[in-house]
């Protein structure tokens, strides 16, 4: 069973920094890719970087230049370092991997910027 825990979410001051994990379990991520996504309130949630199997990184243009997503192969976990953080950034920030087809969340990690 696929299981996505996150964590690393907080309080933050614009400007400042965060780093979220996600750890897997119930699948490699060297074989599925991974993803963080976000929700901010009354929006829908939206992608914000992923990471293929191969390693390869996209970004959307939401927080493209201000986060990077890594991974940890061997610990099974993928990380999204934020930088330069806006109020508008403020959400709840949700691991995700898709398996066969199969999408699966994580709980979520609440992230507030504060102006």
């Amino acid at each position: 069973q696929v299981q996505l825990v996150e964590s690393g979410g907080g309080l933050v001051h614009a400007g400042g920094s965060l780093r979220l994990s996600c750890v897997a379990s119930g699948m490699s991520i060297n074989v599925w890719g991974m993803g963080w996504y976000r929700q901010a309130p009354g929006k829908q949630r939206e992608w914000v970087a992923v990471m293929n199997s191969l390693g390869r990184a996209f970004y959307s243009d939401s927080m493209k230049g201000r986060c990077t997503i890594s991974r940890d192969t061997t610990k099974n976990m993928i990380f999204l370092q934020m930088d330069s953080l806006e109020p508008e950034d403020t959400a709840v920030y949700y691991c995700n991997t898709a398996v066969d087809g199969t999408n699966f969340w994580g709980q979520g990690t609440q992230v507030t910027v504060s102006s």
